[in-house]
């Protein structure tokens, strides 16, 4: 059995005081720039035409149309953009040091309080991050940036380290695997010399490099064993029903992991009612706290390149982007509502009724994922953001820009579009709260409305979008590129 040196545990604590001043240090650091991020935005506190602040010229100056910008230009678009995508990135990351700190109190004082913050902290640091998967697809920081800051291909980023699911968990922890199904490694645990899971190999040190270097093992995007999902699931464990069957009714419960899965003194388990030595317990809160610093490390390169006070990094090249900059923001809206959103992530699961194919299984927290993306697109089009603390960052959006180019059709439709979908997946949202999370809407398969709806409305907000993209006369990809599903 190798066990962690006196050094290696050193070396962990040193690393998470690190985090502790660094987050502290970035939460001034990011305070400060709030000044700068509001002077980059047009209007935040609001100059838009008669209704808004008095503007150079005094109150008496000439007043716009109410509620109409007088003077939005493309490059304005495009700041806002970059800025507020700052902003939430930077809200990602604090969530995260947030979070990480109500994990060491868990692994620390492994009680039911301590386990319920936890918890808490997760779903908080989901809430910015959810928000910020409309700066993927288009060829930016979370999708392409390489180690050295430079911008690279698609899928070069940090994104699958992130967020990628559906997770391998057999890989990482117990399950129960007669309803693990598509979570089992493609390669078996054997043959890729690790006995049984990572946690209960005890030949395996567990370091932010174990949980990277086994991610995708074998080349298989199912063995993802980092990001958010890896941390739910080792919060929650498999979500089996309240019968622990995985194969019953499905209830309103997420995972039932154990907080007994974290203590010792005799009453560590792997399950409930399933006696383990201490060390199996130790294992797991040494994997939950790496991959929570793994996660941080992640997220901290993406805060960076959209840092407006950095040079030659991406938010300056973004910025002087011209029309090459504002196409990336339409792709994003697009390929994310209509082929991420509405394919992978709702009709899929709607059609094959798989809990599997559900975003945050484990936690019953899909519908937080479904409506925050849409959030996303529509911070995007209104060029606007509410940060964690409430402050709400406005500025020009593409709304703006559309009316000061004079597209009003267009821009009229859009927006028409944003509230339908907003409306129809507030259902779902609303649905969960009350008691019928996502994995049990699914269950009603097509004829279920509030989910079918919300695909539908997706797609007619990509229509809609297409001619904002042909009046504004930028060139995009395949915004229906990221599904083979019929929608």
């Amino acid at each position: 059995m190798r066990r962690a040196t006196t050094n290696a545990i050193l070396n962990e604590n040193h690393f998470y005081l690190h985090y502790q001043y660094w987050g502290t240090q970035m939460r001034n650091r990011i305070i400060g720039l709030a000044v700068v991020i509001c002077l980059g935005l047009a209007g935040c506190e609001g100059d838009d035409g008669a209704t808004g602040a008095a503007g150079a010229t005094g109150a008496t100056g000439p007043a716009g149309p109410s509620g109409t910008p007088l003077a939005v230009t493309r490059d304005d678009a495009i700041k806002t953009n970059a800025n507020i995508a700052y902003a939430v990135y930077s809200d990602s990351y604090l969530t995260a040091i947030e979070m990480r700190t109500a994990l060491q109190a868990l692994v620390d004082a492994p009680s039911q309080a301590n386990f319920d913050a936890a918890k808490a902290a997760w779903l908080a640091s989901r809430e910015p991050y959810g928000q910020s998967e409309v700066y993927r697809f288009r060829v930016g920081p979370i999708d392409a940036l390489l180690p050295d800051g430079s911008i690279g291909q698609e899928g070069d980023g940090p994104e699958g380290s992130i967020n990628a699911w559906p997770l391998g968990e057999s890989l990482i922890d117990y399950v129960a695997a007669a309803v693990d199904g598509d979570a089992d490694p493609e390669i078996p645990n054997s043959t890729a010399g690790i006995a049984g899971n990572v946690i209960a190999d005890q030949t395996i040190t567990i370091t932010t490099a174990t949980v990277r270097d086994n991610s995708e093992l074998g080349g298989d995007e199912r063995n993802v064993t980092s990001g958010y999902h890896a941390i739910e699931f080792l919060l929650w464990g498999q979500d089996l029903n309240a019968d622990l069957s995985g194969t019953g009714t499905r209830d309103a419960t997420g995972g039932q992991r154990p907080v007994s899965d974290y203590q010792t003194g005799g009453a560590c388990t792997s399950g409930i009612g399933n006696g383990q030595a201490d060390v199996i317990c130790e294992r797991r809160g040494q994997y939950l706290l790496a991959a929570a610093d793994v996660l941080i490390e992640d997220l901290l390169t993406v805060v960076d390149a959209w840092n407006p006070n950095g040079t030659n990094n991406h938010y300056a090249a973004f910025v002087a982007g011209g029309d090459v900059s504002l196409a990336k923001i339409l792709e994003g809206m697009g390929r994310l509502g209509f082929g991420e959103l509405a394919g992978e992530r709702m009709n899929i699961a709607l059609l094959t009724n798989s809990q599997e194919d559900e975003h945050s299984c484990f936690s019953e927290n899909t519908h937080r994922d479904i409506l925050l993306n849409a959030k996303g697109i529509q911070n995007a089009f209104r060029g606007e953001y509410t940060r964690i603390d409430g402050e709400v960052l406005s500025g020009a959006g593409i709304d703006d820009l559309l009316l000061a180019e004079g597209f009003v059709e267009s821009a009229n439709a859009y927006r028409a579009a944003l509230e339908n979908t907003m409306i129809r997946i507030s259902t779902i949202d609303q649905a969960a709260k009350a008691g019928m999370p996502f994995d049990t809407q699914i269950q009603m398969g097509i004829t279920e409305p509030n989910i079918s709806g919300s695909i539908q409305a997706l797609s007619a907000q990509t229509d809609v979008l297409e001619t904002v993209i042909t009046d504004l006369g930028v060139t995009v990809g395949d915004i229906r590129q990221d599904t083979e599903e019929e929608i």
